[in-house]
């Protein structure tokens, strides 16, 4: 893989990094996303995130929030106002990848959601947020994870 390809990885590796804590910020505090993410941008090093990219995760994430709870319901085992805050914020994330951007294949949402959760979840939370977007996979990409198996 050519270092610009890998550049470009890391940057939206780094842009659902933030992504993830500002949705997770907006799900405790309810506090406008476009203050959440001017605080980010303003506090931390973003010279190699994709901005773009964080820009429409964190704001779309948010503003889809309902539709992506949809999707998540029937896969989960239980309601999602027991699910913990950064699994939430994380499920969210990988279904809104999984739904609206069709050009990142479903086992690389998955295995971003799994470091996601490994690094800011509870022990084992990395365990089930694979299981629920797997799940996921295979009503929104089913044809992806045919071909795949």
């Amino acid at each position: 893989m050519s270092q610009t390809l890998q550049a470009v990885y890391a940057a939206k590796r780094k842009a659902r990094r933030f992504a993830v804590q500002g949705i997770y910020e907006w799900q405790m505090s309810h506090n406008p996303v476009h203050e959440i993410e001017a605080r980010t941008r303003a506090e931390n090093a973003m010279h190699k995130v994709d901005l773009n990219y964080y820009h429409e995760l964190l704001t779309q994430v948010i503003a889809q929030r309902d539709d992506l709870d949809a999707l998540l319901i029937p896969v989960l085992d239980r309601e999602l106002d027991a699910l913990d805050g950064v699994e939430l914020a994380t499920l969210r994330l990988g279904a809104y990848e999984l739904r609206d951007h069709l050009e990142v294949p479903y086992r690389v949402v998955l295995d971003e959601a799994i470091e996601l959760a490994k690094h800011f979840g509870g022990a084992d939370s990395h365990k089930y947020i694979n299981g629920v977007l797997d799940r996921l996979s295979s009503t929104l990409r089913s044809a992806e994870k045919q071909q795949a198996n």
